[in-house]
């Protein structure tokens, strides 16, 4: 595949605000108002897009795409890479750069001395940046029981929560799956990272819900949000099965996830994370925000 000619044609075609959508069987209302140009966001949800997922972008062409699809943010950003976010006056709506990966963290006290560095180092930069979210992981089991899991967990969050606090800075762990793509990581289900984020107590420590990861692992989705929500900082979609567009083409049905999250009164961010199947990637973008724009 040419990428610089995609990424070149992609780019015109958003700006010109001619990436048409394809004709949704679920959704007919939106891909209508859509190629007509007459979509506007209700304003209702703050939206972001994952960075990785657009690779195919440099980080300025996803600004302006993000720009002129409606986005407020960015997500999944590191400090080298917020002055671009900041010369397009869009947020970083999940800061990283702090974790180690993605399967040493925070339940393994070997990794507490690198992580207790790296956060104490990070979450002052968040805070002088002027964001709030810092991305952090629980690490793999290693054949680690929950309770010893949440014990060492607990004892390593501790360390930094204070100043997290201080700069009010929110720590944010990430719930994955652990059945198809992060075999053995251990915040693979909601009720384990609301104890966590009980025992630790703190305003400052929350989770991000991945609705495509919490789908596969324990399903519920709705029911799930309603109960949790005050433990929950952040939502991440994508489609199930695959991790693809969020469309009429997966089982989920995202407008009504998305009115669930919205009547919970919640206000920070939902980041679209899903990895696009279509050749128009921009236009699956655009297609995923209106749908999930309630």
């Amino acid at each position: 595949m040419n990428v610089k000619h995609n990424r070149r044609s992609a780019i015109k075609n958003i700006l010109a605000g001619t990436a048409a959508l394809t004709t949704s069987a679920m959704i007919p209302s939106l891909a209508c108002a859509s190629e007509a140009g007459l979509y506007q966001l209700k304003g209702d949800i703050n939206h972001s897009v994952c960075r990785w997922c657009f690779n195919n972008l440099s980080l300025d062409e996803l600004c302006q795409v993000a720009k002129q699809i409606g986005l407020k943010a960015i997500d999944l950003v590191g400090p080298k890479d917020w002055a671009t976010l900041k010369k397009h006056g869009l947020d970083s709506s999940m800061c990283n750069g702090a974790e180690i990966n993605l399967t040493d963290g925070w339940n393994s006290p070997q990794f507490h001395d690198t992580l207790v560095k790296n956060y104490s180092e990070m979450i002052p930069l968040v805070a002088k940046a002027g964001y709030k979210n810092l991305i952090c992981f629980s690490g793999n089991r290693r054949g680690m029981d929950d309770e010893t899991g949440l014990k060492n967990s607990t004892e390593g969050l501790k360390k930094v929560l204070a100043l997290a606090e201080k700069h009010k800075v929110v720590l944010v762990m990430e719930l994955l799956n652990s059945k198809i793509n992060h075999q053995d990581y251990q915040c693979d289900r909601t009720s384990w990272g609301v104890q966590l984020a009980k025992r630790l107590g703190s305003e400052n420590f929350k989770l991000l819900y991945d609705i495509y990861h919490m789908q596969i692992d324990e399903g519920d989705v709705i029911h799930t949000i309603r109960d949790n929500h005050q433990y929950i900082a952040h939502y991440h979609t994508a489609g199930v099965p695959g991790r693809n567009e969020i469309d009429e083409t997966q089982e989920l049905y995202y407008p009504a996830i998305m009115k669930a999250i919205k009547d919970t009164g919640f206000k920070g961010y939902v980041a679209q994370e899903f990895i696009p199947l279509q050749e128009d990637k921009v236009a699956s973008l655009r297609k995923a925000v209106q749908i999930c724009d309630v």
